[in-house]
């Protein structure tokens, strides 16, 4: 047996075999560069040589040679005694575990065989490979990063694309990781903490991609087909919630990894308590939500805990209140307020201090209008220093309150806000079971269409996710074509519902592991706070307006056909959510808002796969973007009259969420306009959730507020002092 290794070209034919597996008589001469008529009788002489002695077989039904046990053994062998034998220099590796290791092939194969589950005999050929390629590298030391790549360069070669994809290392560039930093410095809320949570958010993201969702959804969202919002925490937290304070204020906070320091674990005592309740609950909770937060009825809820305490007393508690959510760059909120008792509560019980009831909540209705009142007045005051976007006020229009002496002073203060910054949102309640439904700024919205039940459909549950179509990509495909439109619209539709369900399932395994503790905390005999198995699935459509006008050549402001088509793109798609909704726990709606991400994603990924003399887009060419909120471009020089009736249209089909932004112009707006525009729309339209809009400068320097985007402050001439507010969504945000 050793003189049968002794010879070169025998060991050659072993370790030939070993790293390739079983070669006929040809193949082995040609891997070893072997003349076939000069080389011959010598190379039969080796392969006898090797057969007699046990280290290779015939495979007789392929007519190839192979390794036998035995060779295999042998072939390890002479190669630990070469590396004794010339006593090459230890190479060291720095792992991933920060630590420096000499380099164990060993350890390559045990990786595959874990991580990528390849077979044990095929993980010790590529890992045997691996070394020798990484030998032949005259570095001081290797990194885990760069053997990993090596590794899957064989598999690559190999034609073993599965194990590559198990196998992927996730991480962020160095060079991205660079400019991170470098551009959120150079933003105007610059923050360590923006870097930390953009480079984690990259990690999951690939994560994601690569090993949680079907190469379809992946892939059509890495083409820009669809987008998967808050893909970073896809796999983490669901999107929204929308809060019932009567929960904590009756039974506490029994969130087990909640400091029990606080004092907050039984029922508040006072105002004090429950507004540092509130925004605990908040805080707690931002780190189980990846958006926004809503508060609905907040003023209501509130109203037991003013009685018999002093107006300036509850407008420096609530001063508090807000002055913390200005400054908390994690959380983002919606208060929703009530201008009169709505008939389903006024006869139940409030929840008042240590969680006792105090009666009716129509005998608060006051205390209730104090509150709201106060709220506006004092974010109206913070607003003269610096303007308040958190958190965000939605003003419930029930038709009683309209006309009503008593709620005037709240909506003349809600209009001056409006006439100031472009907020707060108005939620129009005029029909029956719009009566019931609650909204977050963003847009979105719970109503009683899934169980019946205000409270089970409304509180203490939100919005999974959402999942943008790329509705003018459609139209670019289908080449004018309405029914090659409606079926690769199917085709979409169906894989957003396939993310969505996976992400439901995911959230549901969080839950249970116990990930999400403030979530999952049980209140009372109702089980967990957060209620999934009620919670939506968004499928938001992204550039309707530019999807019709790209098929048809018509705009729907001016052609009745296209606005026909417009609503049958809307309709199929809210059949298809209710279809799909039939299922236990398959809350899915449709929604007309979605994004600024996807929104610009979606036009620049268009623009460079159809060019610009084929893609219908808003903006420039350097920051394009689809229609994102609503169904008119806000850029259309069109009065507020008329794009009611194409709006309303859409309102009521888009269940998930919808909302109208109405552009203010520099010129000034007076409160009585605003307020008869907005009673307009609450007795006349079928508008939902609609806002004033502005674009506004705000000067850091002197607190000017101008009304359009400026270079220099119009007051105090500082250029570097200027923070630009405009809407790219629902929301405000900054540039």
């Amino acid at each position: 047996m050793l003189k049968a290794v002794g010879s070169g070209i025998r060991l050659q034919v072993l370790t030939l075999l070993y790293d390739k597996g079983s070669l006929s008589y040809t193949e082995i001469m040609t891997n070893l560069k072997l003349n076939q008529s000069k080389d011959a009788g010598k190379f039969a002489y080796h392969l006898k040589f090797l057969l007699r002695t046990d280290l290779i077989e015939p495979d007789l039904e392929t007519r190839k040679y192979r390794l036998t046990d035995l060779g295999k053994m042998i072939v390890d062998i002479a190669e630990e005694i070469e590396r004794h034998t010339f006593k090459r220099k230890k190479t060291m590796v720095r792992t991933s575990r920060l630590a420096m290791e000499e380099f164990d092939r060993n350890k390559i194969a045990l990786s595959l065989i874990k991580e990528a589950n390849v077979p044990v005999s095929q993980a010790q050929k590529i890992a045997r490979e691996a070394e020798k390629r990484l030998q032949a590298f005259k570095t001081k030391y290797l990194t885990a990063p760069l053997i990993r790549e090596i590794v899957n360069t064989i598999l690559l070669e190999k034609g073993l694309e599965d194990y590559r994809h198990k196998l992927t290392r996730l991480g962020v560039p160095v060079y991205d990781v660079s400019q991170l930093i470098k551009n959120t410095a150079n933003t105007n809320a610059p923050s360590v903490e923006t870097v930390h949570r953009k480079t984690g958010d990259a990690v999951i993201e690939e994560y994601t991609l690569l090993s949680v969702l079907p190469r379809e959804v992946a892939d059509a969202h890495v083409s820009g087909a669809i987008n998967l919002d808050n893909l970073g925490t896809w796999i983490l937290k669901p999107n929204e919630i929308m809060h019932d304070l009567r929960c904590f204020m009756k039974n506490g906070n029994h969130n087990g990894n909640a400091s029990s320091a606080s004092g907050l674990r039984r029922p508040p005592k006072n105002l004090d308590q429950l507004l540092a309740f509130i925004l605990n609950v908040l805080r707690w909770t931002s780190g189980e939500i990846s958006g926004e937060q809503t508060i609905d009825y907040f003023n209501l809820f509130l109203a037991p805990f003013t009685k018999d305490v002093p107006l300036e007393e509850v407008k420096e508690k609530l001063r508090l209140l807000i002055d913390s959510l200005t400054q908390e760059t994690q959380i983002t909120a919606t208060l929703g307020l009530e201008l009169v008792v709505p008939d389903f509560l006024k006869e139940k019980e409030t929840i008042g201090p240590e969680g006792n009831t105090n009666g009716p909540y129509k005998d608060f209705e006051n205390e209730s209008r104090r509150l709201a009142l106060t709220l506006l007045e004092l974010i109206l005051e913070e607003s003269k220093e610096k303007p308040v976007f958190n958190p965000s006020i939605v003003i419930k229009l029930r038709p009683e309150a309209l006309n009503n002496s008593e709620c005037q002073p709240i909506l003349l203060r809600a209009h001056q806000l409006a006439g100031l910054l472009g907020t707060p949102y108005f939620a129009n309640m005029a029909t029956e079971k719009q009566g019931f439904g609650s909204y977050a700024a963003t847009g979105s919205r719970l109503g009683v269409e899934w169980k019946g039940d205000w409270e089970l459909d409304t509180l203490q549950t939100g919005n999974i996710d959402d999942v943008a179509i790329n509705l003018p990509r459609i139209a670019y495909l289908s080449e004018g074509k309405e029914a090659k439109f409606s079926q690769i619209l199917d085709e979409q539709l169906e894989i957003a519902t396939q993310a969505l369900e996976i992400k439901h399932h995911i959230i549901k395994q969080r839950l249970d592991e116990g990930l999400l503790p403030f979530l999952h905390q049980k209140m009372g005999e109702n089980g967990g706070y957060f209620r999934r198995e009620n919670a939506t699935r968004t499928i938001s459509l992204c550039g309707l307006y530019e999807a019709v006008h790209s098929l048809l050549g018509k705009s729907l402001q001016t052609d009745p056909e296209a606005l026909k088509f417009a609503e049958e793109i809307l309709k199929s798609t809210n059949t298809f959510a209710k279809e799909h909704s039939r299922k236990p726990e398959n809350r899915t709606v449709c929604s007309l808002v979605s994004s600024a991400e996807a929104s610009k994603r979606f036009a620049e990924l268009d623009a460079e796969r159809f060019g610009w003399a084929t893609i219908n887009a808003q903006g420039s060419k350097e920051q394009p973007f689809y229609t994102n909120v609503g169904i008119m471009p806000r850029s259309l020089e069109t009065s507020w009259q008329d794009r009611f009736p194409f709006e309303e249209n859409f309102h009521k089909l888009a269940q998930g969420g919808n909302v109208t932004l109405l552009p203010l112009t520099e010129a000034p707006v007076t409160l009585e306009e605003l307020l008869s525009t907005t009673k307009q729309v609450a007795n006349t339209r079928n508008i939902g959730l609609f806002a004033y809009d502005r674009v506004l400068t705000y000067c850091t320097n002197c607190k000017h507020i101008a009304y359009t985007i400026m270079a220099k402050c119009q007051s105090c001439g500082e250029a570097n002092t200027l923070i630009a507010y405009s809407r790219s969504s629902a929301k405000y945000s900054s540039t």
